[in-house]
């Protein structure tokens, strides 16, 4: 029986499928609402994580113990690292990795979590292809791009910063939930995808674009979760 976990970072993210929903109940667990019902007749949590990688990490495991989700998605706004995204375009995951994490002392990669196995923690290519294929169907007028999400616990602002991560880690868009999201589903083998909406351009321009850009870009996310979720 298919339960479907949808996390958003901030209260515009989710506020839209939240209205659509038949809500059945809401409970609250580490100061986070979850949302229970139905959406289009399929079994849904849906629920604010908050900001940053904690309470990102927090969420899922809950998600996971208390509500056994079968699938996460999560959907959000980032920075883009690639020239080929523009703020609007949007980003799916195939994997997720922590920008902020260097153990390298110890012989690790930069990035790479100790005795995980892996440095990237891949999404499930089932929600990663429907993500695509739903993007097109209800944002027609948006380009849809599958890539690498890379997080860290800073809002990236400034040019040097950018380079680093596209130098470093290969990474499309920069922001402050995805990888632990999916460190966490990993971790619970539960299948998930990223779904993230570009804001701004991860550069000097950061903090005059996000404001402006974060509401149109939220929107169409919560469109195509809509839409996948009738396909899972």
């Amino acid at each position: 029986m298919k339960k479907i976990g949808i996390i958003g970072a901030m209260e515009l993210e989710v506020e839209q499928l939240k209205s659509k929903m038949q809500v059945a109940q809401v409970i609250t667990k580490a100061s986070m609402d979850f949302f229970t019902g139905t959406l289009h007749d399929i079994e849904v949590v849906v629920v604010r994580s908050g900001i940053g990688k904690v309470n990102a990490a927090l969420c899922v495991q809950i998600l996971a113990d208390i509500f056994e989700v079968s699938h996460i998605i999560n959907t959000g706004v980032a920075g883009s690292l690639n020239p080929v995204l523009d703020i609007g375009d949007i980003l799916v995951s195939v994997d997720a990795l922590h920008h902020d994490m260097d153990v390298t002392i110890f012989g690790y990669q930069l990035g790479e979590v100790p005795q995980m196995g892996c440095r990237e923690f891949k999404a499930d290519e089932t929600m990663v292809k429907l993500a695509v294929e739903s993007c097109r169907e209800v944002n027609p007028d948006i380009h849809v791009k599958t890539g690498r999400v890379v997080s860290g616990d800073q809002f990236i602002s400034d040019k040097q910063t950018k380079q680093h991560l596209i130098d470093t880690y290969q990474g499309d868009c920069a922001e402050m939930e995805g990888a632990s999201i999916a460190h966490g589903a990993y971790l619970n083998q539960i299948p998930f995808v990223i779904i993230r909406a570009i804001s701004d351009k991860a550069d000097d321009s950061a903090e005059m674009d996000y404001p402006s850009f974060e509401r149109e870009a939220a929107k169409h996310s919560a469109l195509l979760v809509e839409h996948m979720i009738t396909l899972l």
